[in-house]
């Protein structure tokens, strides 16, 4: 701290500090087993009145899938990410404080807004404790993939619920790439173990792997892994799942081939930071929608809602229902460089 201060380098010294204190409050977060976010709330007393209409304009909370994402990527990036929307929850918040934990400097969150002052691809640093993950699969499935080609050892751990769900479905396509990982238990379960590159020795290789599920954290997985890998990565899906990752790796400026269901990476590439507005979660907003359809007289406006193709299947589902359903202002977001 003394030289960051002598050196005048802010940024640093502000990553510093907030690490600090977001470690601080994560270790009193896992000692009395409480979540990251305030619950009090949840012990409030509420009056309900039937209604037969539903009437207004409300913004729905931002899609957590995208946040997760954004702090990932902002994260490996070179330059400063802006993110507004971030959706504050458990999960997203599990992310965001492993990249704090490998050094990454985080501002926020602030209302739905971060600040990531990214490392670029080589630049995380091994974290001095297991990485916690919470109850977020994503978080866990994701970063395996990253974590798989970092040059140091890691070790990525959950709570009890977590530590009970299959990892194994991302950590074997990972051993075909080269990595090496351990899993716990016959049916392989976190904690995962990682070995870093410089004791293997050589980095992982690009494959081509046709998943027997669709499944779009173990294609994120994989497709991250692929960015460091030697030669390309493909993955082939057997049907089309949610492309968040695809999309987010173009607009942080990284080529990525899609031809049909299936999608490839050249490793070696780099990402650019940029503003990232991650858009209203459109599971969240499906029961405000089913409310509005089932009521009489209503009318129910849902701001920047994410409107992904791979997504929208509550939307189609409603309008064969005959629930009258219109898009207005669609816009693009986050386009490639």
């Amino acid at each position: 701290m003394r030289q960051l201060i002598i050196d005048k380098d802010s940024t640093a010294l502000m990553g510093l500090l907030g690490r600090a204190q977001a470690a601080r409050r994560h270790f009193g977060h896992m000692l009395a087993s409480t979540p990251y976010t305030d619950t009090s709330a949840m012990s409030a007393s509420y009056n309900i009145t039937p209604s037969n209409t539903v009437l207004g304009t409300i913004a729905i909370p931002g899609d957590k899938s995208i946040s997760h994402r954004s702090i990932m990527l902002g994260s490996l990036a070179t330059g400063v990410t802006n993110v507004t929307g971030f959706l504050e929850g458990e999960d997203a918040l599990a992310t965001l404080q492993a990249f704090r934990d490998m050094g990454v400097t985080i501002e926020g969150p602030d209302n739905g807004k971060l600040t990531i002052h990214g490392v670029g691809m080589n630049g995380l640093k091994p974290s001095k404790t297991p990485l916690y993950m919470g109850n977020s699969g994503t978080s866990m499935r994701l970063l395996a993939g990253i974590l798989a080609a970092q040059s140091f050892d890691s070790v990525l751990t959950g709570d009890t619920s977590l530590n009970k769900r299959p990892m194994e479905r991302v950590a074997a396509p990972l051993r075909e790439m080269g990595a090496v990982i351990q899993s716990t238990g016959h049916s392989g379960t976190a904690p995962l173990s990682i070995t870093g590159r410089a004791t293997i020795g050589k980095p992982l290789q690009g494959i081509d792997y046709e998943m027997p599920v669709a499944s779009a954290q173990i294609k994120s997985c994989l497709l991250l892994a692929g960015l460091w890998a030697e030669g390309t990565t493909t993955v082939t899906q057997p049907e089309v799942s949610r492309d968040h990752t695809e999309r987010m790796l173009s607009a942080f400026g990284y080529p990525v081939t899609v031809d049909g269901n299936r999608i490839s990476v050249e490793g070696g590439g780099k990402l650019t930071g940029g503003d990232i507005a991650v858009p209203a979660d459109i599971s969240s907003a499906a029961f405000f929608m089913v409310a509005a359809a089932i009521s009489q007289n209503s009318e129910l406006t849902l701001t920047q809602v994410g409107i992904n193709p791979t997504r929208t299947g509550i939307i189609d589902i409603l309008k064969l229902m005959q629930a009258d359903i219109s898009l207005s202002n669609e816009t693009h977001v986050g386009v490639p460089r």
